[in-house]
C-alpha cells in the first residue's frame, strides 16, 4: 500500500483489505512499515521494541495473532535504529525484507505490507520485496499531484526487480458522489490510468475514523457501514482479478 501522500487512507485500505480477505477465508498477513505503526495499533496491538525485519531470527517466531482469525500481524517499530537500518540505502535491506518474507510466504494467501506516506528508501524497500503496488488516491483536488514522482519511483523498482513488481490498482478513496470535485477526480483518474483503478470505492465514512480508536478494523466496529460494504466489494475485487 503506497501513497506518498498522508491522510488518503493508505493505512485504512491496508488494516481493513487484510481483515476482509481474512473473514473471505484467505491466510493473511499484514506487515506494518510505516514508523508511526498505525496498522498496529488499529488492531489493538502494541509496536514492538525491535521490527521483526531487521531480526536476525525467523519472521515466523515474530508473527503476532490478531482478533480476526485468518488475520496474522508483523507490528511495525518506532525504533529509530530500526527504521533507519530497514532504510539502508542500496539492495542488502530489500533482499533481507524478501529473504524474511520467504520463510513464510507459504503459510499465508495474501502478504500486505503498510508503507510510510513517502517515495524515500523505505517506502523503496518495501516495493523491491513485493508483487504488486495498491494505491490509493483521495477524491480531493490535489489528487493527481506528486503521483508523476511515485509512479516514476515504482516504474525504476519495476525495472531493477525484472518485473517482478507490477500495479496491482488505484482506489479512489474519501469517495462522496454528491460532490462534483468527486465525480471531477474520479473521470481523470480513470481516464489517464484506465483498467488498474478499481470499479470499488471507499466512502467517507465516520466508521472508518472511529474503528482505530477501538483498535478494531471496520469490520468488527461497524460490520454494517458504508465503510465495511465498500471494503468487501474491494475484497472481491482483489480476489477476481488474483
Amino acid at each position: 500500500m503506497v501513497n506518498q501522500k498522508g491522510g488518503v487512507g493508505k493505512t485504512t485500505t491496508a488494516v481493513n483489505l487484510s481483515a476482509a480477505l481474512a473473514l473471505a477465508g484467505q491466510r493473511t498477513l499484514l506487515l506494518d512499515m510505516d514508523p508511526q505503526c498505525n496498522a498496529t495499533t488499529s488492531l489493538g496491538i502494541e509496536p514492538t521494541d525491535g521490527h521483526a525485519l531487521v531480526q536476525e531470527e525467523g519472521l515466523g517466531e515474530q508473527i503476532l495473532p490478531t482478533d480476526l482469525d485468518g488475520l496474522s500481524l508483523v507490528p511495525g517499530s518506532r525504533t529509530f535504529h530500526d527504521v533507519d537500518k530497514l532504510a539502508a540505502a542500496g539492495q542488502s535491506e530489500a533482499i533481507r525484507v524478501r529473504r524474511h518474507l520467504d520463510q513464510v510466504i507459504s503459510d499465508f494467501d495474501f502478504v500486505l505490507i503498510d508503507c510510510p506516506p513517502s517515495v524515500g528508501a523505505l517506502t523503496q524497500t518495501a516495493l523491491t520485496a513485493s508483487t504488486e503496488v495498491l494505491m490509493p488516491i483521495q477524491c480531493e483536488y490535489f489528487a493527481m499531484e506528486g503521483l508523476t514522482q511515485l509512479i516514476q519511483t515504482i516504474k525504476k523498482v519495476i525495472i531493477a526487480t525484472d518485473g517482478r513488481l507490477t500495479f496491482g490498482g488505484i482506489l479512489l478513496t474519501m469517495y462522496d458522489p454528491y460532490l462534483e470535485l468527486t465525480r471531477e477526480v474520479d473521470e481523470e483518474v480513470r481516464d489517464f490510468f484506465g483498467d488498474i483503478v478499481f470499479d470499488s470505492v471507499v466512502p467517507r465514512d465516520v466508521s472508518l475514523s472511529e474503528a482505530p480508536s477501538h483498535g478494531q478494523t471496520v469490520f468488527q466496529y461497524a460490520p454494517r457501514s458504508r465503510g465495511a460494504f465498500a471494503y468487501t466489494q474491494l475484497c472481491m475485487e482483489v480476489l477476481q482479478r488474483d
